[in-house]
């Protein structure tokens, strides 16, 4: 079963450009990717982000929702993913918060 991580990232962005943001975000996470090492693929419906990635041979799901003041991320992390929730957790909280700060 997956474990489910949730993390928030407050922003100030207004949903458009805290959107925009992270289309760019995961465009640059594909582009540095290495062949065959993790596929991710994702898919806008309105203000959700539905996306999967492969890491360890193992599918990790999830989305993320982009609100006018916050992206609220939901990740359902399989086996020895789930072990290192913690380390994703933290690094998804950083890296969020640079990608969607005000510049």
């Amino acid at each position: 079963m997956a474990t489910p991580l949730t993390v928030t990232i407050p922003h100030a962005l207004g949903s458009v450009e805290a959107r925009r943001r992270i289309d760019e975000g995961f465009a640059q996470l594909t582009s540095q990717m290495p062949t065959g090492l993790g596929q991710i693929e994702k898919n806008w419906k309105d203000n959700r982000l539905s996306f999967s990635a492969v890491a360890m041979g193992q599918v990790a799901t999830g989305h993320l929702d982009v609100a006018d003041d916050a992206v609220n991320i939901v990740l359902h992390l399989p086996g020895l993913l789930g072990m290192l929730a913690g380390k994703i957790r933290g690094k998804l909280q950083r890296q969020g918060q640079i990608l969607l700060e005000k510049k």
